[in-house]
């Protein structure tokens, strides 16, 4: 009962601050081209005329005529000016912003990287420091900038992505709107120009702009956004005090791409459900610091990082049995799915580490928990 007074009056506090905080709203596309800028933009204009005090913080039209025409009669903060590598550099004005106070700021590409010296590294933490001041955002970004989906995106264009926005972002979003074009569509406005230059084209329909990629593109963005209406419903409808909520806890070595995976298709499930999750990282004495090498300490502190940054809660204990400090953890947290990697071991770690395995799937069996075991 106390447990539970207790977390009746987080939310309320949670929902008071909440009130206080500007509306998010955030346009996705499946990739460059498909109209987000246009129609923040159109919105713009529609919140303008409807006496809303609108200002545009940063947009950038990339000159396409039809997107460069609805600028007219919008106002706009000026972008700061910084000189950097020995060039003149254009970024958001963030304390402009906040010292304006508008209504609404449009804000594009939210997965911008801030020039070194910045307050803050990325745009999406300036939005965080406008919303928190009480000013709404509208903003926008492609599906290929999710964190979570860095691997799928990679699996799907055989490209990295280095500039991310993690999941956390788009959860405290209000609103998530999908830009949507068929494949056709946009392969057409790539012919015509409107999206890059035209000597651009022939590059851009080989690689990135296949029909295959653009497909499988925007089905992640209907997915996106489809997953984030469901947590919304299920944010807002009042839950039988009975029910037991999803918790999952993620299991992680000092093995850097394992660990990688299993942390991002962690997230995505959570995210999916709306659910709270945990990085369990289990040191044994063979994985004491002083006896792994410093770039595994390094990865491993990256890999903590990221999972933080996707929201997740991180859990380090230390246990000479990685199994009976599993078990403890989940019985301690109330987890209901553990994700686990699939080992990649030289042949002779195999039946040593099969063994550990077979152990911990043995003691699992005997609890609710359901188990999901990622093969890559």
């Amino acid at each position: 009962m106390e447990r539970e007074s207790r977390q009746s009056a987080e939310d309320f506090l949670k929902l008071i601050r909440r009130s206080k905080r500007g509306k998010f709203k955030v346009y996705i596309g499946m990739s460059a081209g498909v109209g987000k800028t246009y129609r923040m933009l159109l919105e713009a204009r529609d919140l303008m005329r409807n006496h809303v005090d609108v200002k545009l913080g940063y947009i950038e039209t990339h000159q396409r005529p039809e997107t460069h025409a609805l600028l007219e009669g919008v106002p706009i903060i000026p972008r700061k000016e910084v000189f950097y590598k020995g060039k003149m550099v254009e970024e958001l004005d963030l304390e402009a912003i906040l010292s304006d106070r508008p209504e609404v700021v449009i804000i594009d590409e939210l997965a911008h990287s801030n020039i070194a010296g910045s307050k803050n590294a990325k745009r999406w933490q300036d939005v965080m420091e406008i919303l928190e001041a009480g000013i709404s955002v509208i903003s926008a970004l492609n599906i290929q900038h999710i964190e979570s989906l860095n691997d799928a995106i990679k699996e799907i264009t055989s490209i990295g992505v280095s500039e991310r926005v993690p999941d956390k972002v788009l959860q405290q979003a209000d609103e998530v709107v999908n830009i949507d074009l068929t494949a056709n569509d946009l392969i057409e406005r790539l012919k015509e120009g409107k999206i890059y230059p035209l000597e651009k084209v022939p590059i851009a329909l080989k690689n990135f702009f296949t029909t295959s990629n653009i497909l499988q593109l925007r089905e992640l963005a209907l997915k996106e956004v489809a997953s984030h209406v469901e947590n919304k419903v299920a944010a807002e409808v009042s839950l039988s005090i009975s029910a037991k909520q999803s918790r999952f806890m993620a299991c992680i070595s000092s093995n850097d791409k394992n660990a990688k995976n299993v942390i991002r298709k962690t997230a995505r499930l959570a995210s999916y459900l709306n659910s709270k999750w945990y990085v369990l990282y289990v040191e044994t004495p063979k994985e004491h610091p002083n006896k792994i090498a410093l770039d595994k300490q390094r990865y491993l502190i990256n890999n903590f990082k990221l999972a933080t940054e996707l929201g997740a809660e991180i859990v380090k204990v230390e246990h000479v049995n990685i199994s009976k400090a599993i078990i403890n953890q989940i019985e301690q947290r109330q987890i209901t799915t553990i994700c686990l990697g699939k080992p990649r071991l030289r042949l002779y770690q195999i039946i040593l580490a099969t063994n550990l395995f077979k152990q911990l799937l043995k003691k699992l069996s005997s609890l609710p928990i359901d188990i999901i075991i990622f093969s890559k």
